[in-house]
């Protein structure tokens, strides 16, 4: 136990302890920074399929919370060590109830970091901690919510001309959409994911991982939607369901998808799926600035929010950047998309995981 100013201790959270797992969820979801990336569910499942290790500090005054940070501490041979709030999420970062909470789970993490010898510290959202070796990144990735209408036709209304022809068209097709979370729905969906990222260049996550989450989340907080033609899978995504809110988070396309306009369907499909289910707002996830991806939701009629990712570097140590976007995995990228889909998918996993 580490202690901080105004009578903040700080320690890592009984993650055996279910009476613990439920007091640190209660304080998520009532914090208006929460995200299902803080949930000790989420580190956990990640963990578990990944290998690596994942801890969670706790932040208390006296006998009340009032702070966590949940940290994977990620190695991997091809893109180094760092701690990582939260390990496979696209939110993260500290929560706190004020800054003398915010500032002990910080130097927490810091201590941390000179305990494991990891360079690096990132958080994926919350405050800006101050201090040597503190910047931040808000202009690589931008943020895409907005709320689900009430219905299909005010959803399409809802959806930017030239991008609503789009959609009717994907309605019109011959495509058949499912849900659910059973071996077929996880079998379709990873092989559809799998040539997905392979075809962008990056390496498919490890089967695992998807498994673990969905089975970490349960039926009221996650499954898999597929849209299928004539009988095969074209695109496919696994999305969380938190809050209100939809989270479609890994999802993807065959090369066939384009053509008959898969996507489309899915993520329309899904609005009406998550309706059904009582969410209220759609989070289409981060993309990078300038992208494809951040063009293609924008055409949906999604303003883009920039998302604020602070990072700590050890003096004299260099930054960690895995993201695809960097020059020097230019070639390893095109490369990678010109591997055989078993090939790719058999090797994906074991670079993936160190991703982080």
């Amino acid at each position: 136990m580490t202690h901080g100013a105004a009578g903040v201790t700080v320690r890592a959270a009984r993650l055996n302890d279910s009476g613990e797992v439920a007091r640190v969820d209660a304080f998520v979801a009532a914090h208006p920074g929460g995200t299902p990336f803080h949930l000790p569910a989420w580190g956990l499942a990640t963990a578990r399929a990944t290998g690596q290790r994942f801890t969670l500090l706790l932040a208390e005054r006296g006998t009340d919370l009032v702070g966590m940070l949940p940290i994977t501490i990620v190695r991997s041979r091809l893109f180094g060590a760092a701690l990582v709030s939260t390990g496979f999420g696209v939110g993260g970062g500290v929560l706190g109830d004020d800054p003398a909470a915010e500032a002990a789970l910080v130097a927490e993490a810091l201590a941390m970091a000179d305990a494991t010898a990891a360079p690096t510290i990132e958080l994926r959202g919350g405050p800006v901690p101050q201090g040597p070796g503190w910047s931040v990144d808000a202009d690589r990735y931008l943020g895409f919510v907005r709320p689900i209408a009430a219905d299909d036709a005010a959803e399409l209304a809802a959806i930017p001309r030239k991008q609503r022809a789009e959609v009717r068209k994907a309605l019109a097709a011959e495509l058949e959409v499912v849900t659910g979370r059973g071996p077929r729905d996880r079998a379709e969906h990873f092989a559809v994911y799998g040539e997905s990222v392979r075809n962008l260049g990056t390496p498919v996550f490890p089967r695992a991982l998807f498994r673990e989450v969905l089975d970490a989340f349960g039926p009221e907080g996650a499954d898999i939607l597929t849209v299928r033609h004539a009988g095969k899978p074209v695109a496919s995504v696994l999305s969380l369901y938190w809050r209100g809110t939809v989270y479609p988070y890994w999802g993807g396309g065959t090369r066939a998808a384009r053509g008959l306009r898969a996507n489309d369907a899915m993520y329309f499909a899904l609005m009406r799926h998550a309706r059904a289910r009582g969410c209220t707002a759609f989070d289409f996830g981060r993309s990078k600035a300038g992208t494809g991806p951040a063009a293609f939701k924008k055409n949906w009629g999604f303003v883009p929010q920039p998302l604020a990712y602070p990072t700590w570097t050890r003096d004299g140590a260099a930054p960690r950047d895995a993201s695809p976007l960097n020059p020097k995995y230019r070639l390893k990228i095109a490369a990678w998309q010109r591997l055989p889909l078993a090939i790719a998918n058999r090797l994906g996993p074991w670079i993936a995981r160190g991703l982080g």
